[in-house]
């Protein structure tokens, strides 16, 4: 039995799933303060999967624009600072300076038509480990 809407924890919640594009990203701030978790997530492989807005290579936010995170044909993520490529099912990195890192992924669950950060997962931890 799937609880009601209003029984989710909305401090896990990254986006509404129909929000999220069938081919884009979403970008999302999670937690309190000055420096909230700020990562993305995206559909891939029949599925959604969610990062980290930190690039491997030198930590910089990877998109200059909102929602600004894949290549133009929407293959892969891109690094606007340096134009490192990441695999949107891995984050692992095919190009660029940090050939061979990934990104930091994120553990996701989906209740009642939301994107939510796993249980095990501390949203307020990961902020300050990631700001």
């Amino acid at each position: 039995m799937v609880p009601p809407a209003a029984e989710i924890d909305l401090s896990r919640v990254l986006c509404r799933l129909a929000d999220l594009p069938a081919e884009g990203c979403l970008e999302f701030r999670l937690g309190r303060g000055h420096w909230p978790l700020r990562g993305f997530a995206l559909r891939v492989a029949g599925g959604v999967r969610a990062y980290v807005n930190r690039c491997a290579h030198l930590q910089y936010p990877l998109n200059y624009t909102p929602n600004g995170f894949l290549t133009a044909d929407g293959s892969l993520i891109l690094c606007s600072v340096h134009g490192a490529l990441f695999e949107k099912l891995t984050g692992y990195c095919v190009a660029g300076p940090c050939y061979g890192r990934s990104l930091i992924g994120l553990p996701l669950r989906i209740e009642s038509g939301y994107v939510l950060l796993a249980d095990e997962a501390d949203p307020d931890e990961l902020a300050a480990r990631y700001a």
